[in-house]
């Protein structure tokens, strides 16, 4: 029987909705396909149309503490968006800087139309500037501060920019990926924020050694059960690694129990990067079916009546 089979048995046995998507028999080279999207640079011209820049909420003025905004090319004041938000990977670590200004994964979900995009920041535990690694100082790793962050910045800028409450996916990579419970799923307030995820590379309780609080399965747990049936697409690049293969998630969430809305691909990739998502292939455009699909519905167990 094939992996993917017996993930199906697994999964079917614990009562988990579990759609498989397979990308790529073998694995790219990313420098081997061109990229068909650029991230835009910075603008310091103000909110508009097509222009990412960077922003700070009026409660943070005077720190360093800021995230960054991009209004797709077909945006106007008048009508109502649906918002992903996105955190960054650690960094320094490989091509990752940990920055919201270098953030790709939710351009290329969004290929700058249709969708307002957000990379909210990770924050320090005095609250006065952006964590690169992990979340708040070592040694505590306090997310507190990066969860009331998100608090206000969500609600702030679909109030600002039109975006639509309801419609709001979270979205990572790395770190991003597993902030996507560890943050995103904190507390019941924060978990009501969401109509989906998109996790790439990385998910929250399959590795219980990382160095901080609250890593461990029984915690992840906890999170876990906060998604209450809402729709993920969990990605990963071509490997083996115990951390954060797709079969590591599939046997992870199998041995859980929780059921779940669970859509997996490969990227096709091998490299560790969210710069997959600025290129062609199979993977993107089921990813972009899938947020066509999850923005058409209600968020399961939460809003929907």
């Amino acid at each position: 029987m094939s992996s993917a089979n017996r993930c199906r048995v697994a999964a079917m046995a614990c009562g988990v909705a579990i759609a498989i998507t397979t990308a790529c028999v073998s694995a790219q080279d990313l420098a081997k396909v061109e990229p068909d999207l650029v991230v835009p640079t910075l603008s310091d011209d103000g909110p508009a149309a097509g222009r990412r820049f960077v922003e700070t909420l009026p409660a943070y003025e005077g720190t360093a503490v800021h995230h960054v905004v991009y209004l797709p090319t077909d945006w106007s004041a008048e009508k109502r968006w649906p918002v992903v938000v996105e955190y960054a990977g650690n960094g320094p670590f490989g091509t990752s800087t940990g920055r919201v200004e270098d953030a790709k994964l939710g351009y290329g979900v969004t290929g700058g139309r249709g969708c307002i995009w957000v990379v909210l920041p990770f924050v320090s535990g005095d609250g006065k500037s952006n964590v690169r690694w992990w979340w708040g100082d070592k040694p505590t790793y306090d997310v507190g501060p990066t969860v009331a962050y998100c608090k206000l910045a969500v609600p702030a800028i679909c109030a600002k920019y039109g975006g639509d409450p309801r419609r709001v996916v979270l979205s990572g990579f790395s770190r991003g990926a597993i902030a996507c419970h560890y943050v995103g799923l904190h507390d019941d307030e924060i978990a009501r924020l969401w109509r989906g995820f998109v996790l790439y590379s990385h998910y929250d309780g399959v590795n219980e050694h990382w160095p901080y609080p609250a890593a461990d399965r029984t915690a992840a747990l906890v999170r876990l059960k906060r998604l209450n049936g809402r729709p993920e697409f969990i990605c990963a690049e071509e490997t083996d690694s115990a951390a954060n293969s797709i079969d590591a998630v599939r046997r992870y969430l199998a041995a859980t129990g929780v059921e779940g809305d669970y859509t997996f691909a490969s990227t096709g990739y091998r490299e560790h990067d969210d710069a997959w998502a600025l290129r062609p292939g199979d993977t993107r455009r089921k990813l972009r079916a899938w947020l066509r699909r999850v923005l058409e519905q209600g968020k399961p167990g939460v809003d929907s009546k």
